[in-house]
């Protein structure tokens, strides 16, 4: 027998600033949730308005709150799984810091409107490798664990985190590609359709390798231990994961549906998700079954309490996702809150609720102590349950109305309900009660921090220091794997075929959809004279939108469904975002969309509308943004810019960047000439004349698409 202590240090940092980040980022939530149903709240502050703190909650949920207890999780139990110290105390301690400093950096950007835009991916390119460092040390330490294991057998929680360092590393750079034009500043190196199936493949895939095979293992790991109860079915846990990692990857253009993606692909993301019901459901099933084997514990431990209503979401959320997946029911669903509320099923109840578990479970025992306070365990599972139903409820609620209000017509077959604001009037008595039930939801999150702090507070101190194990050193004949056993028992004793078999499985799926896209189409002499760039006045003003989180209220997408074409005009089509570097087809209208924008109204309509959004239209939600009309737009690295997208392939020539400014500056005074008019003067360098410009522009070259083709 070999002695050795575990470092347990490590975990109890992570536990930290996991219930720190946790309480900071749905704080944040709460705000912005109340900010939709008082726009007072933006506070007339760019720095938070609901455009910049949406990406900053998501952010800090995923990354901080998330991230910090999957890491915490995993240096927790991997140790005790492997009977092994982790591989290097000194790689472990750079990347605690590193990711705390990391999020600090993201939240500080994400306010100063520093974004790519990408959801679930908005940090600029300093950052994306930042993120790529820390994950590759992650990963080192997490291998050289396996690598001097004691344990010859890698448990099904091992699995699922090998799975996801290698499908995380994988999305995370080929979504993070992109051209620096400074050194806050970078353009995707895919345009339109393809950005648009490179992020949701992204998107999706995050939330599949970071939001659930992690907590899996995290499921294979507590709910026999704190049921203490084997799993109910091994074998079923074999099928799920295999199963689960394959198809995964071919679920993403479910988001994309009725889009200008190719239908092959779109077919191909609805057939996965569909499939994806049953690995997702075998895992579902075997936590419940093993919760069920433990029924008089569960109805006096509120840690079980936890596990089996995550796993219950769980298995809601993977039942309402591949239904969403559906043409028919995702033209209902998708852009509606509805999306948001499935969303926060499985963030707040499957992944929040198993976290919640998890640090309940491993605080008592790293710091050698009882838990302070089981009464307040059990009110904290009963708060947020009651603040996770009246969230979810009432979201889907909206969605739902939302929907039919968009695609009501009437008799004479128009539109029911033509003005965009009185749908938001309609569930604004519903965000509110969304901000009650996350309210509540924040609550329990607060009493467990206390709940844990006083835990931790009464340890002794004396008795903090890493926990004795012993374990028989590993010999290489116990990994002969014995005559007639199954050949899945080969694989769970050898890491690296399991590694390379994992990342086999988690390519393949992105392969077949994205690299088509990429391949050379036949020259299209269209392109060159009747879809031009962005002018460089333009191409200011989009930045602007994006620096302002325009893109989180707002798409740009016109579907071929009969309410968006009465209410919008004609379909987007893919030719129209060849030069979109990022693309902007956005995930939700809180906002109406707005490709076909261009033109429909006066520039001192939109000069109205961001002084006050309410001078044009009465109970609008949207914050005002009076800075744009105040402050310069910034030409400094204009040329850098246009420069970095004609390497890219946007057909920018180089005497057009050598006189970008005057070219500019031309734009600019006519459309402050137009402002001037109106009553509106020294308004051709400032911020909203060039996002003006950027709105005018939306959708103006389908006219001469349709012209060309005739």
């Amino acid at each position: 027998m070999e002695q050795f202590r575990y470092n347990d240090s490590i975990v109890r940092k992570f536990i930290i600033a996991t219930v720190i980040w946790g309480i900071v980022g749905m704080l944040v939530g709460v705000v912005v949730a109340l900010q939709l149903a008082y726009w007072k709240a933006n506070g007339g502050i760019p720095w938070i308005t609901f455009g910049r703190l949406r990406p900053l909650h998501t952010n800090a949920v995923i990354f901080a709150f998330v991230c910090n207890a999957i890491f915490a999780a995993v240096y927790y139990a991997s140790q005790r799984l492997l009977k092994a110290r982790i591989f290097s105390d000194t790689l472990a301690t750079i990347h605690f810091w590193g990711w705390q400093i990391l999020i600090v950096l993201a939240a500080i950007t994400l306010v100063s409107g520093i974004t790519v835009s990408k959801e679930y991916a908005e940090l600029e390119w300093p950052l994306d490798i930042m993120v790529a460092v820390l994950w590759v040390i992650f990963a080192i330490n997490f291998f050289g664990t396996i690598w001097k294991r004691r344990e010859p057998h890698l448990y099904i929680s091992i699995w699922y985190w090998i799975a996801t360092i290698v499908a995380i590393a994988l999305l995370h750079i080929v979504n993070s590609m992109a051209l620096p034009a400074s050194f806050l500043k970078s353009y995707s190196i895919f345009a339109g359709v393809q950005d648009a199936m490179v992020q949701w493949w992204y998107a999706h895939n995050a939330v599949g390798f970071l939001l659930t095979t992690p907590i899996l293992g995290m499921l294979y790991y507590f709910v026999p231990k704190q049921a203490q109860r084997p799993i109910y079915s091994y074998r079923l846990g074999i099928i799920g994961f295999w199963a689960l990692i394959f198809v995964y990857m071919w679920a993403g253009p479910h988001h994309l549906l009725y889009t200008a993606l190719p239908e092959w692909t779109q077919t191909l993301g609805m057939l996965f998700s569909l499939m994806l019901l049953a690995p997702s459901w075998a895992s579902m099933l075997n936590g419940l079954l093993t919760i069920r084997e433990a029924w008089e514990k569960l109805k006096t431990d509120p840690i079980l309490k936890f596990l089996a209503v995550s796993v219950t979401f769980y298995g809601m959320s993977t039942f309402e996702g591949p239904m969403m997946s559906i043409k028919s029911l995702n033209s209902i669903t998708h852009y509606t809150d509805y999306t948001v509320g499935h969303v926060h099923s499985g963030a707040l109840g499957w992944v929040g609720f198993m976290v919640i578990a998890s640090l309940y479970y491993m605080v008592p025992r790293l710091w050698r102590t009882n838990l302070y306070s089981k009464t307040l365990a059990e009110t904290h599972f009963w708060i947020g349950t009651v603040g996770l139903i009246l969230y979810y409820i009432p979201i889907i609620t909206a969605g739902i109305i939302q929907s039919l209000m968009w695609k009501a017509f009437d008799a004479e077959g128009l539109l029911k309900y033509p003005n965009w604001m009185e749908t938001v009037e309609a569930i604004i008595p519903l965000y509110w009660l969304r901000v009650i039930g996350g309210s509540a939801y924040l609550a329990g999150v607060v009493l467990m921090g206390y709940n844990l702090y006083k835990t931790a507070k009464s340890a002794d101190k004396s008795l903090l220091s890493d926990e004795l194990a012993q374990a028989p050193a590993l010999e290489p004949n116990q990994l002969v794997v014995k005559r007639g056993a199954y050949f899945h028992k080969f694989i769970e004793n050898a890491p690296v075929l399991l590694t390379l078999l994992a990342a086999g499985l988690v390519s393949v799926g992105g392969a077949v959809q994205i690299i088509p896209l990429l391949l050379p189409r036949k020259p299209q002499p269209i392109f060159e004279t009747v879809i031009k760039p962005l002018t460089p006045l333009e191409l200011v003003g989009k930045d602007i939108y994006i620096r302002e989180g325009c893109y989180n209220c707002h798409s740009q997408m016109v579907r071929p469904l009969r309410d968006e074409l009465v209410r919008y005009g004609e379909y987007s089509r893919w030719e129209e975002f060849v030069y979109d570097h990022p693309f902007q087809w956005g995930s939700r209208r809180i906002g109406p969309d707005l490709h076909r924008v261009g033109g429909k109204y006066p520039d001192n309509w939109h000069y109205l509308h961001m002084k006050d959004p309410r001078a044009v239209t009465p109970g609008s939600i949207m914050p005002s943004y009076p800075w744009l009309l105040q402050d310069r737009y910034n030409l400094k690295d204009l040329e850098a810019k246009m420069r970095t997208l004609q390497t890219l392939g946007v057909p920018y020539s180089d005497e057009e960047i050598q006189n970008a400014k005057e070219l500019l500056r031309i734009q600019a005074q006519d459309i402050a000439n137009r402002l001037a008019k109106d009553g509106h003067k020294d308004t051709e360098d400032k911020e909203i004349t060039a996002l003006i410009a950027y709105l005018q522009r939306l959708g103006a070259d389908i006219k001469n698409i349709r012209t060309a083709e005739k």
